[in-house]
């Protein structure tokens, strides 16, 4: 069971967590969806719930920041000094939106746009150091942007994560980025119809029943399921629109 107990490593996307207006009514749709139980909601921090897969955290659910603002998941990166990374953004060409924020003994947020607008969070650990289960299913399994402009996002996540970008042959302009060994994520150019800016993918045992169960909440179908080299795989919408994937993965032991 691939696991985490200590902060992520510099540019890893490390935690994800979901903007609410309705905070019962989310926590029961993904609570049911994803199997997720809920600690936190303490009022100091805002009624901030994290949820646990099989005890570990896995993702976070609060009311949205902006009541304007639709419901939605927003990714974090890890660094090491939040206030350094949101100069590097800034120098980037990108906007910092939440200046660097201590959240307790938890640790320091910032909410971020690059170039193109999409928004991303940065996250610094404290006591609360992010996703502490992945790649099984109800949790994190992969993240991607879709942006308009792939070579300006490359060159600017690369200038303030030090990613390295590794195109796929025959995937239209799509590479995954990594700052060693092993991939941590994917950009590519946007689809029309498709949601733009960074998504999730959350793992599941059967694709084909989780999205049933989005549609039978009252959620829709973005993108049907198919099948990849990497696992089936569809986009889908929560009921109030906010947008995510889901990927059929076997469980590690």
């Amino acid at each position: 069971m691939p696991t985490q107990d200590t902060a992520w490593p510099a540019g890893t996307p490390c935690w994800l967590d979901y903007g609410a207006k309705d905070i019962d009514a989310a926590r029961q749709f993904y609570g049911s969806l994803f199997g997720w139980s809920y600690t936190g909601g303490d009022p100091e921090y805002g009624g901030y719930l994290n949820a646990e897969r099989d005890g570990r955290q896995v993702a976070g659910m609060g009311p949205v920041m902006d009541p304007a603002d639709p419901p939605s998941w927003t990714l974090y990166f890890s660094t090491d000094d939040a206030a350094a990374t949101a100069a590097a953004i800034r120098e980037a060409g990108g906007a910092v939106v939440v200046e660097p924020m201590e959240v307790g003994p938890m640790g320091t947020m910032v909410i971020a746009r690059d170039p193109q607008g999409y928004a991303f969070g940065l996250w610094q650990s404290g006591q609360h150091t992010g996703v502490g289960l992945f790649n099984e299913p109800g949790s994190l399994t992969w993240e991607e942007a879709a942006v308009d402009d792939v070579a300006g996002a490359q060159t600017f996540y690369s200038q303030v994560f030090g990613f390295r970008f590794d195109e796929i042959p025959d995937m239209g302009g799509y590479a995954t980025f990594a700052t060693g060994e092993r991939p941590l994520g994917g950009l590519g150019p946007a689809q029309p119809d498709l949601p733009k800016g960074w998504s999730v993918c959350f793992a599941v045992g059967s694709t084909d029943e989780t999205v049933a169960a989005v549609t039978a909440a009252g959620g829709r179908v973005l993108m049907p399921a198919q099948d990849s080299p990497y696992g089936r795989f569809a986009v889908v919408g929560d009921p109030w629109g906010a947008a995510f994937s889901v990927m059929e993965v076997q469980p590690e032991g």
